[in-house]
């Protein structure tokens, strides 16, 4: 376990953006030591899909001009970050996890438009490293199911990362990145970050602009980043958010400046401890460390409120319907005619069968059946209507809570990182790893995960969930949190 030196990819965001605004560091410097480490990790990690180095070093050159004259403004102008692998990028190979969009070196998918994320980084001089490893159409809590091959925790090789943004959470836990962007439809910024010990967000539904987000489930999808500590989530949100005219499901309300807000005890804040987060089956380490996290809270000043979730039980059985039924209708899509895969045959529906089949993985096809059996004649009340019936249940649960306490704390996940292969064979026990997290994609409230701990040698996350568009507020929780602790300041040795 390793503590702060001066290694330059070690930096923070805000440690890199004082650097490089006094002009004793330059983005191309920070960005080699970056693509060094990325180089000498990646065999033992897989984080990237896809490294970006002369891109990176060009763009890297350009903000260095830019300070030099005067014009960067944003403190993440000349930071190298890294990009999840379902958000589309001009110019450079977007894959998805998978295949049927990878395809051969001719088939690969090259967008010829950025996502807005992508762009609002860029038009502020972010320095983009590549793209990172997921699960297959971000449906996975372990990146085992990624046509690249699993991504590593760097804690424990061994050990999966969590998914679907497992490569994002591996690269930031690594420092192969000074920050890095993922997804979260049920969990799969914060369950990763958690396995890993980053700090990671999920906003709420619609504060970051989907445009460019290859869909999985598009009513609980949103984009959100993982970094090193909490203040520099803050920064990255300050940038990401907003509403988007390219989106129609973006909410129209302004970015507040979250860094301004952070920091002071938490006096008068109201902490809700939700009595359905604790039950049989976490692991006992896990439930101490957010334990002790939680009298943590306390200490700080807050109030620590019982309050009750009591449809929580049924969120992983209507995301299993809600989200597969989305999945089926946004991966028509892809039939292999215009980009990717494709599969010659004697008949267009021959060709349309055989490259579905060979192009997605078996986690994929078996999404797309179960959605399109819940959305078929005859079954489509019986399921899908019942399960958004259950959605409606789970959101008034949050907003009778959030009536009484300002965040809701637990646990991010029931257990800590597990051995690559141990569940691949039974997807129950594997899709119960987001049995805390669902419920907020399901609620369309934000979430995040600070680190709070270890159990057995591996990092616990400290889950605070908070109303639509209470991200400053879980921020400041979890910013005065981390300040009063030491586990941001761990990372693993590699």
């Amino acid at each position: 376990m390793s503590s702060v030196t001066n290694e330059l990819y070690n930096l923070t965001i805000h440690e890199a953006a004082d650097l490089l605004a006094k002009r004793e560091l330059s983005s191309q410097e920070l960005t080699r030591a970056c693509i060094e480490r990325i180089s000498r990790l990646e065999p033992q990690l897989n984080a990237f899909i896809t490294v970006t180095s002369h891109r990176a070093l060009e763009l890297a050159e350009a903000a260095d001009l830019a300070f030099k004259a005067g014009e960067a403004t944003s403190p993440l102008c000349g930071v190298p970050m890294a990009l999840k692998d379902v958000i589309v990028t001009e110019g450079v190979a977007t894959t998805a996890g998978s295949r049927i969009l990878g395809g051969d070196d001719r088939r690969r998918y090259i967008p010829p438009y950025a996502a807005t994320v992508a762009g609002r980084l860029r038009s502020v001089g972010a320095v983009l490293l590549g793209k990172t490893n997921m699960d297959e159409f971000a449906m996975g809590s372990s990146n085992e199911n990624s046509a690249y091959g699993p991504a590593h925790n760097p804690w424990d090789v061994s050990r999966v990362p969590g998914g679907s943004s497992g490569g994002s959470a591996a690269a930031t836990s690594a420092r192969e990145a000074l920050y890095t962007l993922g997804s979260d439809t049920g969990g799969s910024i914060r369950q990763p970050a958690a396995f890993v010990g980053c700090v990671g967000l999920k906003p709420s539904y619609g504060r970051v602009s989907r445009y460019g987000l290859i869909a999985f489930g598009s009513s609980l999808d949103q984009i959100g980043p993982l970094t090193k500590d909490v203040r520099d989530a803050a920064l990255v949100m300050e940038q990401i958010a907003g509403v988007d005219p390219c989106d129609a499901t973006t909410l129209d309300a302004p970015v507040p400046k979250y860094t301004e807000q952070l920091g002071g005890d938490l006096r008068g804040m109201r902490v809700g401890l939700a009595r359905e987060y604790f039950v049989e089956g976490m692991e006992a380490g896990v439930k101490s460390a957010v334990e002790t996290a939680i009298k943590q809270l306390q200490s700080l000043g807050a109030e620590i409120v019982e309050v009750s979730l009591p449809h929580t039980d049924y969120g992983l059985a209507a995301y299993y319907i809600i989200a597969p039924a989305e999945a089926s209708a946004n991966l028509a899509r892809f039939d292999g005619v215009k980009y990717g895969y494709s599969h010659p045959a004697n008949s267009i529906i021959d060709s349309y069968m055989q490259t579905r089949q060979d192009g997605f993985g078996a986690e994929v096809k078996r999404r797309i059946m179960l959605g399109a059996y819940a959305l078929s004649a005859g079954y489509y009340d019986a399921y899908y209507l019942k399960a958004q019936k259950v959605r409606t249940l789970i959101k008034r649960d949050y907003d009778e809570a959030f009536k009484k306490v300002d965040v809701i704390a637990g646990p991010v996940t029931p257990t800590t990182a597990f051995k690559i292969g141990e569940k691949v064979a039974d997807p129950l026990t594997m899709y119960l790893n987001d049995v805390y997290t669902i419920p907020g994609n399901l609620a369309g409230i934000c979430g995040i995960s600070v680190p709070c701990g270890f159990s057995n040698g591996l990092p616990v996350g400290l889950h605070l969930q908070g109303p639509v568009l209470g991200e400053a507020t879980i921020l400041k929780v979890a910013y005065a949190y981390e300040q009063a602790t030491a586990w941001h300041k761990q990372w693993p040795e590699l």
